[in-house]
């Protein structure tokens, strides 16, 4: 078996997918099920999660924008 180096493509793939896992676990860990337990009724439970989605799509953004910070300051570096 032949073994080869990651290209830089692939490396960004495995770090986006890894990346992805985490902001989705944090994001049903720390959001989705606290505010779906913090009601009684189905509709407001169901509220608050269409409301937190809200805060997924933030982090996100934040994270994309993270990522482009880097890439610009140290992309031509790397």
């Amino acid at each position: 078996m032949i073994v080869t180096a990651a290209t830089a493509a692939q490396v960004t793939q495995i770090a986006a997918a890894i990346g992805a896992g985490v902001v989705l676990i944090a994001f049903s860990a720390l959001i989705a099920w606290p505010a779906w337990n913090s009601y009684g009724r189905n509709w407001e439970r169901l509220s608050a999660l269409f409301l937190s989605l809200y805060v997924l799509v933030a982090m996100v953004a934040l994270g994309a924008g993270i990522g482009l910070a880097v890439f610009t300051v140290l992309g031509e570096q790397i």
